[in-house]
């Protein structure tokens, strides 16, 4: 439940801040604007003194009784001057002259003279204007409505009753602009005065959602043994072993540390691309003898037979008691190797090839589709340092900011391109993440910008060889889908193949955005005419398919439509997955759907 949580407190937290910014800033504006000009006060002219009641006029007991409807009120009245008794029933408002007690209508000469004697300023009154109904400037009362405008820098408009006569609103450009301010603030689009509206409900409510999921999310993410110094608390011992069952080491602990972080202070460093957040899923361990329940973030990240057999995020597995755990990579965790940089090609616009040479040989551990870890040290570089000359128009159009810089140590995986070659040397596909592109405003890739910025002849240090996702044993038909730096790991496995004389179909699709975007396109294309069991299929998403071959879509769908779906042996098959998260998702549930067995499936998630 956490994970789909997490995700919908930050959409509609999202929602709610930005609602919240609106809040803010309109109330800010309400505050700063002068509420006397707001009112139309600075153009208001003092109240005069009521003349004296001309004698010889109609008593309201005559009054009352010649009106030919019920009365609830009256009492006397100036209309322009004018004497007038002002009648009102309910909502219902007239006029009748003092003198003869017939009704008074309220002409436009009279709303004219109404409302200059209300008014002091440079400006001149236009014709006054009649309202059948009234405006949102003059809402909340009855019409008719006379409006008058003053030619005056605030653009002064009043609002005469055409009932009565008097003076209702008093509008201008302050007031207007306090007008929009206020709509925003409580959320009444249409009527700008209800507060109680459902906008403003379902926001609140929203925001009180908020508080609540973020505490429960606060509970979910903390244990109570954070709150407690760790040398207060238990000491435990933590003994690691490979995935052979060769025990490698033990690490002394504090209860409440999780595995990932238990290690990391001993200098055994998962591999993991999230730093610990439970968002990337690389430092999976088994817990040997009896596992805890999975959480949330492992059933998130972790297929239901690897849950089984005990594997945990470490970075989610509290160490409760003295425990022992196997973990993937087994001595490699701890070793560091040294490579010097012996080439860098840049394959595509943001696709560069990296050969490293190690400094020691390496062992037969490094197979196809294994990956490294980078270790990226502290830097700052800036743009100009990491762009290839050839590609500087593509690079252009990146909103990258003035210095990139890395200021701790992190570590970076990446798997390998080709298999390890007779010298040693091993190469590596880098796709640069930009981070500032379109909407997204995170911070550029720290392992891409560093690696990047790297020269033949400079040294880099990494850790490894990491990953489970290997081939197979046996000659089955195998179907090899990729997208993006997913290149990487599957080009190592299809010449680790066609070199070792594999004899069985393999069929490759890869898919990218477009041609220019899609590497090795002529390697990939040599290899299917020099095997037979080979056929490469390079599909295009957001360009029109040309000469040479291609297909246009997503690569999954044509991968079903071209070869899966009309497949003889379908469950005979091995396939292998890499790429970009929807792509890889998507895929995986196809194959789910085809009723593929979990067991002929191996995929390697990125997690980018």
């Amino acid at each position: 439940m956490t994970p789909w949580l997490r995700r919908l407190h930050k959409w509609i937290g999202l929602v709610i801040a930005l609602q919240f910014l609106v809040w803010l800033g309109s109330g800010l504006t309400m505050s700063l604007l002068d509420q006397d000009t707001v009112a139309g006060g600075h153009h208001q002219a003092a109240s005069a003194p009521a003349p004296r009641w001309p004698p010889g006029m109609r008593s309201p007991a005559q009054v009352l009784a010649d009106a030919a409807r019920p009365v609830q009120s009256i009492d006397s009245h100036w209309l322009a001057g004018r004497p007038v008794y002002r009648l009102a029933h309910k909502a219902d408002v007239w006029l009748a002259d003092a003198q003869s007690g017939r009704p008074v209508a309220v002409t436009a000469k009279d709303a004219a003279a109404i409302a200059v004697a209300d008014y002091i300023g440079d400006g001149h009154p236009s014709d006054a204007e009649l309202l059948p109904e009234p405006t949102l400037e003059a809402r909340g009362h009855a019409g008719p409505i006379w409006r008058i405008d003053f030619s005056d820098d605030d653009r002064t408009t009043l609002y005469v009753s055409g009932r009565d006569g008097r003076i209702l609103e008093r509008r201008n450009d302050t007031w207007r602009l306090f007008d929009i301010v206020w709509m925003l603030h409580i959320m009444d689009y249409a009527g700008r005065q209800n507060f109680n509206n459902p906008l403003v409900v379902m926001a609140a409510s929203g925001g009180l959602w908020m508080a609540l999921s973020g505490v429960w999310l606060l509970v979910a993410s903390l244990r109570m043994e954070e709150f407690v110094p760790p040398r207060w608390r238990p000491r435990r011992e933590l003994t690691v072993f490979d995935a052979e069952g060769s025990r490698l080491r033990s690490v002394e602990s504090h209860s409440g540390d999780t595995i990932y972080l238990a290690l990391g202070r001993q200098g055994l460093q998962l591999p993991s691309s999230c730093g610990g957040g439970q968002s990337c899923g690389l430092c999976e361990v088994r817990v040997r003898g009896h596992a805890p329940p999975p959480t949330s973030a492992d059933r998130a990240h972790l297929t239901a037979s690897r849950l089984k057999l005990g594997y945990r995020l470490a970075c989610n597995l509290p160490v409760c008691a003295d425990s022992a755990i196997e973990v993937a990579g087994g001595a490699a965790l701890w070793t560091e190797r040294i490579a010097e940089v012996a080439r860098v090609t840049a394959v595509t616009p943001f696709l560069r090839e990296i050969v490293l040479a190690p400094a020691a040989p390496l062992g037969p551990e490094f197979q196809p589709g294994a990956y490294v870890q980078v270790h990226v040290p502290p830097y700052r570089l800036r743009p100009h340092d990491i762009v290839h000359p050839e590609h500087r128009d593509d690079w252009s159009g990146l909103d990258l900011p003035p210095a990139l810089a890395c200021k701790a140590s992190v570590r970076r995986s990446y798997s390998l391109a080709l298999p390890v070659a007779a010298d040693g040397q091993i190469t590596l596909l880098v796709r640069f993440s930009p981070g500032r592109t379109g909407r997204k405003r995170q911070p550029a890739g720290k392992g891409s910008t560093y690696l990047y910025g790297l020269k033949p002849g400079d040294a880099v240090r990494f850790s490894g060889p990491f990953g489970d996702f290997a081939l197979k044993p046996g000659a089955n038909e195998k179907v090899f889908i990729g997208g993006g730096a997913g290149m990487a790991p599957l080009r190592a496995m299809i010449h680790a193949l066609l070199d070792g004389g594999a004899t069985e179909r393999i069929h490759y699709w890869y898919g990218a955005r477009s041609r220019r975007e899609a590497p090795y396109v002529d390697e990939m294309a040599e290899l299917a005419r020099r095997h037979a069991n080979f056929s490469w299929h390079l599909v295009l998403s957001d360009e029109t398919p040309e000469e040479g071959g291609a297909i246009g879509g997503m690569v999954h769908e044509a991968a079903h439509e071209h070869l899966l779906r009309m497949h003889p042996e379908l469950q005979r098959c091995e396939f292998y997955l890499c790429g970009p998260p929807a792509m890889l998702a998507a895929t995986r549930r196809m194959l789910e759907h085809l009723g593929i067995d979990e067991a002929r499936i191996a995929f390697d998630d990125f997690k980018i």
